[in-house]
């Protein structure tokens, strides 16, 4: 049985979507406090200032999506079946609107601008997915399940920028079924 969200918890969550209704910028203290539904100091008690706010979100963001992706290691064996497993994980969140967008994606536009702590956990994020898509690519193509056109570092860095910009069409056009127009030919060329 899991416990009852916390106060942090609450407050981690308003940051997100704040985040990715606006960016970093867009969002203050105030308005998670009014979210919320507590003062400012009680924000301030869990997390001193912004950039550890942002900070602990991306951080147990970057837990999830390594948690995420060990279940789909444990429940699906097959390199391609993975990969489809990640996008359709996507597909999902974006259509019911669960998840519209990758945190740390909509964060990496800004990295100019961000504290370094903030910084710091983004480009975590971002070397694990890769290193993530580059053993799964690495896998298939030995298995002859994949084949790949470039090396299989090179290909997950395509892989993951192509599943960014089709969660960025997606929102462009306000239509979320091109993310699947987007990707889909990436996992056929793969699979092929």
């Amino acid at each position: 049985m899991s416990s009852p969200p916390s106060t942090a918890d609450d407050i981690l969550a308003c940051a997100r979507s704040l985040i990715v209704a606006g960016g970093y910028n867009g969002f203050s203290y105030a308005d998670i406090a009014e979210v919320v539904g507590i003062r400012k100091p009680s924000i301030h008690h869990h997390f001193p200032s912004k950039a550890d706010l942002v900070r602990t979100l991306v951080s147990r963001y970057r837990e999830d999506a390594e948690a995420g992706l060990a279940q789909i290691e444990s429940h699906v064996t097959d390199p391609a079946e993975q990969l489809r497993a990640y996008l359709g994980f996507w597909e999902t969140c974006i259509t019911d609107a669960s998840l519209s967008f990758c945190v740390c994606a909509l964060l990496a536009t800004e990295l100019p601008m961000l504290p370094e702590a903030v910084a710091v956990e983004v480009k975590a994020h971002f070397r694990f997915l890769s290193a993530w898509l580059t053993s799964v690519l690495e896998r298939g193509m030995r298995q002859g399940r994949l084949q790949l056109a470039s090396a299989p570092r090179v290909e997950a860095e395509a892989f993951m920028a192509t599943v960014h910009g089709a969660m960025v069409s997606a929102r462009a056009y306000g239509d979320p079924t091109m993310f699947a127009v987007i990707t889909a030919p990436l996992l056929d060329r793969l699979s092929s």
